[in-house]
């Protein structure tokens, strides 16, 4: 396990999903994303893995291996170890401890959503934790209840580990979230906020956030 891991506040989820609804190709929306200043980047896929989805992965590990930038797959450990990326994963796939025997020393994260999973997700051998959804998020199909921000201040306290804080995350609140003690912002739908998605619009997207995120870290330290 890495001895030192740092978390970067900006943390963008390519979700297959919505990249399909939007029309937007998962390559050039990493590109995006990068070329804006992303140092890390997720690919989600809930659905059945299959050949394309794993030649999809695969492109975007090469790509973000290239450019320094921490590649996560979402819940496949396999995968991950196939293509040398970081993992995440959540309370119904493999346990961190089994994760961890298959991944070796990559970074992992695990996803929490009340106070007993976050108490016990300090005790798994992870780099970092998520909490969510911290607002209603329209990104799953089926979200666990809203965290709220109040609720983050206090359960922030349960871990030193580096904390994401995600769904329902906008412009307009990202700020409070950092407030009540998230390191990190996951975001989802909130990549395509001009309602439109392709290489450009996802660059202006990742400077747009970087910039408002360093801003709301500077007030509120």
């Amino acid at each position: 396990m890495p001895v030192a891991f740092e978390l970067p506040r900006f943390y963008p989820i390519l979700d297959s999903k919505l990249l399909a609804e939007f029309s937007c190709p998962a390559l050039a929306a990493a590109e995006g994303l990068i070329e804006g200043g992303a140092r890390i980047l997720q690919f989600r896929h809930k659905e059945e893995w299959t050949q394309t989805e794993f030649d999809i992965a695969r492109k975007l590990a090469k790509l973000c291996h290239e450019a320094g930038v921490l590649f996560v797959i979402n819940d496949r450990a396999d995968f991950a170890t196939m293509l040398g990326a970081a993992l995440h994963v959540g309370q119904d796939d493999l346990q961190p401890v089994a994760a961890r025997r298959v991944i070796g020393d990559e970074v992992m994260g695990f996803s929490t959503h009340n106070h007993a999973q976050l108490a016990r997700g300090n005790e798994e051998p992870v780099e970092y934790l998520s909490l969510g959804p911290i607002f209603a998020t329209t990104s799953k199909d089926n979200p666990d209840p809203v965290v709220g921000v109040e609720a983050l201040r206090k359960l922030r306290e349960l871990t030193a580990k580096p904390l994401v804080a995600i769904g329902g995350i906008t412009q307009l609140n990202a700020r409070d979230v950092l407030e009540a003690g998230a390191n990190s912002l996951a975001i989802v739908s909130g990549l395509f906020g001009a309602g439109r998605a392709d290489r450009t619009a996802m660059r202006k997207s990742a400077q747009n956030w970087i910039g408002l995120l360093a801003q709301a870290r500077a007030a509120v330290q």
